[in-house]
């Protein structure tokens, strides 16, 4: 549990809130002035519960204090006697929040776990900020599964399959990987395969030579030459037609291609991180798509779970939008309420992290006022497009259902995955995948 610091001159408030915030599990001291939580701040705390007016001076002097020396520290600034230039002034200066008093404790409850939730995430980023340029958003299972993959990936010079949804930021992952590697200090290159026109595709990749076809009035390097020594990306691999297949095989075979029109031998030292919306593995049985160029790319799958199997992430991707957008407009973030975070949560998100972002920045855009509220989201998103409250959406119904089947499966044959596959109908290999997919972790599985 974090630990809080509460700066008030008020006996009674102090006495109460340290008891209420102590049966909740939290580490709680007090300070009765502003020279005396001044004092305590020598050692550090994760929250300080501070109030405006003392009869020694004003508690926004020691706000700022906090802000400057100790930024990883949350405020929560509180008074009896708020005004809107009060509370304004306080965010200017950095604080998380404002609560009027009298303290309604399920509201400072809540404020505390959003304050929590912002710290670990404002932590996590500067840990990551040294390696990534851009920081992957969330603390859901799935996302820390992602991340895991990242770290275990990152450093070797594995091929990478990144599968997932449109939207879901599967380019993010793979700069993640390419950041996290030897090769971060050589280029990182991006190709989408679906944009580019069939006959172009080749040239884009490999290079063309003089005169290869009408219009190459001279050579070109391709896109493997340019990542030379680094990384290169091909999004929507699946996209890929079947001669730019095989030449891309070769080039995974034998670290060598050749440009169109040309015969010369070129070698390459590039990384190959591939990403695909498509089921590759529907696609080669149509031969859509080539079994021997698939297990070449997909030497480690990492798969990006679409937003609404993580749903939990979304306060925190709010959060992370708004905070950008007012970096960008040189404002203070927009606050989005908890009712609004909550219709959020309940949203399907068939766009996924792309949708949310688009949609943050047109409410933050539109919506007059320092504050989102839930009434606001309507002029964005149709209520028909939320599910009641209290009801269960089909794909969470989906997975219960299955993590049931697969836990009396395990539970009848002891444990064994090899035989609870065969029970359930499923190759062992599809078990484990749902499993992970299911938020099981590896350690106690049994072959």
């Amino acid at each position: 549990m974090s630990s809080i610091l509460i700066v008030d001159d008020e006996a009674n408030v102090l006495s109460s809130l340290r008891g209420a915030l102590g049966r909740e599990g939290y580490q709680v001291d007090c300070a009765a002035s502003v020279a005396e939580g001044r004092a305590m701040l020598r050692e550090a705390y994760d929250i300080v519960l501070l109030d405006v007016w003392f009869r020694e001076g004003s508690g926004l002097e020691l706000l700022a204090e906090i802000t400057a020396g100790a930024p990883e520290t949350g405020v929560i600034m509180m008074s009896g006697h708020a005004t809107i230039e009060t509370a304004v002034r306080a965010t200017k200066l950095g604080a998380f929040d404002f609560l009027e008093k009298p303290i309604v404790l399920e509201r400072l409850l809540v404020l505390l776990r959003n304050a929590s939730d912002s710290l670990s995430l404002r932590a996590e980023n500067r840990r990551l900020q040294p390696a990534w340029a851009l920081p992957i958003v969330g603390r859901s299972l799935a996302v820390r599964r992602v991340l895991e993959e990242i770290q275990l990936a990152g450093p070797t010079s594995a091929r990478v399959l990144i599968q997932g949804e449109h939207g879901t930021g599967k380019e993010l992952v793979a700069r993640a990987l390419h950041a996290s590697s030897p090769r971060r200090e050589r280029p990182f290159v991006a190709v989408n395969c679906s944009a580019i026109p069939e006959t172009l595709i080749e040239s884009e990749l490999f290079g063309h030579e003089r005169g290869a076809f009408t219009g190459a009035t001279q050579a070109r390097r391709g896109r493997f030459e340019e990542a030379d020594g680094g990384t290169l990306f091909l999004d929507e691999v699946g996209d890929l037609s079947p001669p730019a297949q095989t030449k891309l095989l070769r080039v995974l075979q034998e670290g060598e291609m050749s440009r169109v029109g040309g015969n010369r031998a070129i070698r390459v030292d590039v990384r190959v991180v591939a990403a695909t919306n498509r089921d590759l593995a529907v696609a080669i049985q149509s031969n859509g798509f080539r079994e021997d160029l698939y297990f070449r790319l997909a030497v480690i799958p990492i798969t990006v779970p679409p937003l609404r199997e993580r749903a939990e992430d979304i306060p925190l991707l709010v959060e992370h939008f708004a905070a950008q957008l007012a970096k960008e407009t040189t404002g203070r973030p927009r606050v989005f309420s908890p009712g609004a975070l909550e219709r959020l949560r309940r949203y399907s998100f068939p766009g996924n992290i792309r949708e949310l972002r688009n949609l943050v920045e047109r409410l933050v855009i539109m919506t007059p006022g320092p504050g989102i509220e839930a009434e606001h989201l309507d002029t964005v998103i149709p209520r028909t497009q939320f599910p009641a409250e209290g009801r269960t959406r089909l794909s969470d119904a989906v997975r219960e259902f299955e993590r049931r089947q697969i836990e009396a499966a395990l539970l009848a044959e002891g444990g064994s995955m090899t035989r609870a596959a065969a029970r359930l109908g499923l190759e062992r290999s599809h078990l484990y995948k749902k499993m992970r997919a299911l938020g099981w972790t590896e350690e106690g599985w049994k072959a």
